[in-house]
């Protein structure tokens, strides 16, 4: 995943960007960069790495070592950028945040058609934001260049792109996958992936860029170079997990969106008569906590914190790059409040069920520490599908994710032509699915949200919605 900003004005707007891009840290851990622009300096550029350390203490000097009229920033858990650019389209710094599926395909057919070069990175990969440049610089113009990169990607492409011209293109990817905002103060405009992060900074929320949409920014004026199309269908996980409390898509609230998926989930259980007779309701910390708000409000089962999440000092339970020293950091993060657990039956909502392992952890830790009984609410649907657009859910082999795992346990691989069975919790396949999770993983029982009561929650036509990961369709 990751996240953007960028900001474009008559005087200096680095600092804009600094704290702008510090706003997206929830959506990346390996790498940052800012670049920009200044009519003596022309284009600067800085990137490190972010794996153990946040981009704040890594990008905190950077005020006095750059400045700019024009300048944007990324978080991400992909390649280092932005890349400074030279082309017959000029000088320019770009940005992407998405999934190029067919990059080895993409580089291939460029390196043979046109005779040229990308650099190489270690092991032999290129960077998929100089594969992007160099699709863009085969067009006569950005726009007609963008669109030809975004219709050639199998995937997700957002782009955004700083000129010397002291402006900035920002360009939604085609499906509309992931949102741009427009934001826009006194002699500046902003482009950003959340619009809380302008909000803090003095901007004004103008306008969300439509699937496909290329527009450019200047201090004065947002014009737009190319059309975007009505129909689009933004990740339903911007809801439920990636996105931060404050964050509103398509004028849908991160914090109310679940909210009132818990008290949907919560009406589900209700309906089937399945409402543990628990002691409290909890959220598995930070994005399960609203979900369980939710289902508290509406079960008038208690809420509590059963345990709370140590950040200060691992803000990110998955920054080490070990697989093993992540897995003991994200346990030690875990503080039980031993009043709350102890002879208790708990009632968690976490906000999805990807692979379970540090689902098993964390029941596990409670049972450690006195707890009767966990149940366990998913407030997303069966995760069926590793996700062709974003980086999340994506691993190795589908038959990591659990479900596909526990399919293959019970029935071979024939069992896949009957997901829509599993993933419906009225059918025996359905009930034989979270029997078997629930024996793996010690809970005493397991629901999760069907794609009808998510879609309810966020409140848009289930058209514009990707629910993908869930059902396979595209």
């Amino acid at each position: 995943m990751g996240g953007f900003f960028g900001a474009v004005g008559k005087s200096d707007v680095l600092s804009d960007v600094f704290f702008g891009t510090d706003y997206h840290s929830h959506l990346g851990t390996k790498s940052a960069g800012i670049a920009s622009y200044d009519e003596d300096l022309g284009l600067q550029r800085k990137i490190h790495n972010i794996g153990n350390s946040p981009f704040r203490t890594k990008f905190e000097g950077i005020l006095e070592r750059q400045s700019g009229t024009a300048a944007i920033g990324c978080i991400n858990d992909t390649d280092p950028q932005p890349l400074l650019v030279r082309s017959k389209l000029g000088r320019y710094a770009l940005c992407i945040v998405g999934v190029i599926n067919n990059a080895e395909e993409l580089i291939e057919e460029y390196i043979e058609k046109s005779s040229g070069q990308l650099a190489a990175m270690t092991g032999g990969g290129v960077n998929s934001t100089e594969l992007v440049a160099a699709l863009i610089n085969q067009k006569g113009s950005f726009a007609e260049g963008i669109r030809y990169a975004q219709e050639l990607i199998e995937g997700t492409a957002l782009i955004i792109i700083l000129t010397e011209n002291n402006s900035i293109i920002a360009a939604r990817d085609l499906k509309g996958t992931l949102p741009v905002h427009i934001g826009k103060r006194e002699e500046a405009h902003c482009v950003s992936f959340e619009h809380f992060a302008y909000q803090k900074l003095g901007y004004e929320s103008t306008y969300e860029l439509k699937a496909g949409e290329i527009v450019e920014l200047t201090p004065d004026s947002m014009k737009v170079l190319s059309e975007g199309f009505d129909d689009m269908r933004i990740c339903s996980f911007l809801w439920t997990y990636y996105g931060f409390p404050t964050s509103t898509y398509e004028g849908v609230n991160v914090e109310t969106m679940r909210c009132r998926n818990g008290e949907i989930m919560a009406n589900n259980d209700k309906k089937a008569g399945c409402v543990p007779d628990a002691d409290c309701v909890a959220g598995v910390p930070d994005s399960g906590t609203p979900h369980a708000i939710g289902y508290s409000n509406c079960s008038h089962i208690p809420f509590a914190r059963p345990f709370i999440k140590y950040t200060p000092t691992w803000p990110r339970s998955f920054m080490p790059a070990n697989q093993k020293e992540r897995n003991r950091i994200a346990k030690m993060k875990q503080i039980p409040v031993n009043e709350l657990i102890k002879d208790k039956e708990l009632l968690f909502v976490d906000d999805s069920i990807v692979r379970g392992t540090q689902l098993r952890e964390t029941v596990e830790f409670l049972y450690e520490n006195g707890a009767k009984k966990v149940h366990m609410r998913s407030a997303c649907p069966p995760i069926m599908y590793g996700c062709k657009f974003l980086n999340f859910s994506r691993s190795t082999s589908e038959n990591d994710l659990i479900t596909r795992s526990t399919i293959l346990k019970l029935e071979g691989e024939e069992g896949f032509d009957h997901i829509d069975e599993y993933s419906d919790p009225s059918t025996e396949r359905g009930k034989k699915l979270r029997e078997a999770i629930c024996k793996e993983l010690h809970l005493a029982s397991l629901e999760y949200q069907t794609i009808e009561g998510l879609i309810e929650a966020i409140g848009l036509d289930r058209s514009k919605l990707c629910t993908y990961c869930w059902d396979g369709k595209e």
